[in-house]
């Protein structure tokens, strides 16, 4: 980390403060009534959570802007998971014993439906002193101070790597604290970053995947199995929430033809004229044969109109060259690199949040 570039951001932003010690006052009240409040639900307090509880739970989590109703998107994290599961898991998560690492391991593999955004804002609010807040805005301030070697996607944010860039957000509070900013926590560190460090170029640069982190990318087959299965899983959710931005029922998981059961469809209805349904399989790991075996099956409702196949270059250029011996498959399948998804999702997370942050959509509407 680039500490002469983080000290003299950190000398304009006093000088922001004292400029306007009402906005100080204000963002200082922010941060202890949040912190007051994710800490008031102690480990009893949560075995006890209703699912109403949940609900206030998580929809004060700025994490959970980039949904206009944030009703529908705890109701699919109740759906998938059941309200015992997260209770379970968010107990151990905020107060169990383990190291954070251990304990942030645990819950991303046991818990559908909280990304890295939300995990960390929980860990930040009920315990700022210790726990980093990280978001995409975090990491284009990280980047602009020379932090290297950043989780961009979930799937990369493992709990070693979370308790790694938590103590790089105790070192920024410790050059805060040295230049005498009283109050000093990782919250407090999260509202410099938002303030300070989001650099134009660095925001533009989050779209843009240069040679050589296109020339770093490994293809997933190299990846451990763990790794594979993570990536698995984000791609497959982020495939059903761009379906449900763009206006379609998404669902992953499910069963559309006999003998078939794939990863994500986005289903449309039209006026009288019924369903239609795009399937999506991602590949990581595994036969390439039984992914185009299925693929094959789900044609076989007459609903779908249309298969994807989501995976790394390598792999969708084998994907494709065996597809071409399957006429009915290859007339309908498609082919999508599984960063460009990523990369997708991170444009209309980016488009939703700005949109919902005008307050034009009641919640629930």
């Amino acid at each position: 980390m680039n500490l002469s570039l983080l000290r003299d951001h950190i000398e304009r932003y006093k000088v922001k403060l004292k400029s306007d010690p009402e906005k100080y006052t204000k963002d200082l009240y922010e941060r202890t009534e949040r912190a007051v409040f994710y800490q008031s639900w102690t480990a009893d307090r949560l075995s006890k959570m209703t699912e109403e509880d949940l609900h206030g739970y998580l929809t004060k989590l700025w994490a959970m802007m980039i949904w206009g109703n944030k009703k529908y998107a705890i109701d699919k994290i109740l759906s998938d998971n059941g309200l015992d599961i997260v209770k379970k898991h968010l107990i151990d998560l905020v107060w169990g014993t383990k190291p954070v690492a251990e304990r942030w391991d645990t819950f991303r593999k046991s818990v559908k439906g909280f990304g890295s955004a939300m995990m960390s804002e929980i860990l930040c609010h009920s315990h700022p002193s210790d726990n980093l807040l990280w978001n995409r805005r975090v990491y284009v301030g990280l980047a602009y101070l020379g932090v290297k070697n950043l989780p961009r996607y979930d799937y990369q944010m493992t709990g070693k790597k979370y308790e790694e860039l938590s103590g790089v957000g105790k070192a920024i509070a410790k050059e805060m604290v040295a230049q005498e900013i009283a109050d000093v926590t990782l919250l407090t560190v999260d509202y410099f970053i938002w303030d300070e460090l989001q650099v134009e170029d660095k925001l533009s640069e989050i779209f843009v995947k240069g040679k050589e982190e296109k020339k770093a990318e490994a293809s997933i087959k190299a990846v451990d199995k763990e790794t594979s299965d993570f990536i698995h899983n984000e791609v497959r959710d982020k495939l059903a929430e761009i379906g449900t931005w763009l206006g379609f029922t998404s669902q992953t998981e499910r069963k559309v033809a006999d003998g078939s059961k794939v990863d994500t469809i986005w289903e449309a209805t039209i006026g009288n004229m019924g369903r239609v349904i795009y399937v999506f399989e991602v590949q990581t790991k595994g036969s390439i044969d039984s992914l185009l075996l299925n693929l094959l099956k789900a044609l076989n409702n007459p609903a779908v109109q249309g298969v994807v196949a989501v995976s790394d270059p390598d792999q969708l250029a084998t994907i494709k060259k065996q597809a071409a011996l399957v006429g009915d498959l290859n007339k309908k399948l498609k082919y999508w690199d599984y960063q460009q998804v990523l990369q997708i999702h991170e444009a209309l997370q980016m488009v939703n949040e700005s949109i919902n942050s005008l307050g034009l959509v009641p919640q629930g509407f």
